[in-house]
């Protein structure tokens, strides 16, 4: 006695769950680079959105802060330049000073 998986699919309709390799893929990329197969992420930005806003985010801090620090502008020029309010940038050097010593401020 043989069992059988009764299969809801005719033969000539397609499968639902094909292999990749059947599948038509354009690699169409993103803002990050031109192509998936070329990204410099160490991750896809479409896998994990948060990441890649923190991971953005993170740039332009570092850059905020060395203008913070190395250019002395105020508060109020380097929200102007980077388009965020005064506020974000007293957010960003008080993070980075809790990193510095030692306490992970949110």
């Amino acid at each position: 006695m043989r069992n059988y998986i009764k299969s809801y699919r005719r033969r000539n309709e397609p499968f639902l769950d094909s292999l990749p390799e059947q599948m038509h893929y354009s690699d169409t990329g993103c803002e990050a680079s031109l192509s998936c197969l070329s990204c410099p992420l160490p991750k896809c930005k479409y896998d994990d959105p948060v990441w890649y806003q923190a991971y953005k985010r993170r740039d332009r801090d570092l850059e905020l802060l060395n203008m913070y620090r190395s250019d002395k502008l105020s508060a109020f020029e380097i929200a102007n330049h980077f388009g965020v309010s005064p506020r974000t940038v007293h957010r960003v050097v008080k993070r980075a000073q809790g990193y510095k010593e030692g306490i992970k401020v949110a």
